[in-house]
């Protein structure tokens, strides 16, 4: 994990070959055992997705196709990460805010989650996230 701990970027394994490049996720290549795989693809120009956080789950992202921004924010600062190889991944660690934003045409954001979908993972509005990350349980 990077020193501010929001976020890696892993860097997955790219076989070269004159018919096209391969990348394999497996074994250890990212740290949890995958549960759920979904992918976002046609989100129209100017929208965003994501907007919220989970409490459990990790979440690894793949610009499949095209690219797009993920802004990530840990309760006390925020960063912006752009995909755009197939090849580089960004594992989200639990508690961490994400939106995803400026998807370009024909862009594909592949997930790959450590747990299967559970509403009540989710933390979907920014004001809750502020008191999740200072402890607070809004009851």
């Amino acid at each position: 994990m990077n020193k501010a701990a929001f976020y890696e970027l892993i860097h997955l394994p790219k076989i070269h070959d004159t018919r096209g490049n391969l990348s394999v996720i497996e074994g250890d290549t990212i740290p949890f055992e995958i549960k759920r795989v979904y992918y976002l693809y046609d989100v129209p120009s100017g929208s965003e997705r994501g907007g919220h956080a989970h409490i459990e789950q990790l979440e690894f992202l793949i610009a499949l196709s095209g690219s797009f921004d993920v802004v990530l924010k840990n309760g006390t600062s925020e960063t912006i990460i752009t995909l755009n190889k197939p090849n580089i991944g960004l594992l989200i660690p639990i508690g961490i805010w994400r939106e995803l934003q400026n998807f370009s045409s024909g862009s594909v954001c592949l997930v790959l989650a450590s747990d299967v979908f559970a509403e009540e993972d989710y933390i979907r509005d920014f004001e809750d996230f502020e008191l999740f990350k200072k402890g607070i349980s809004k009851t």
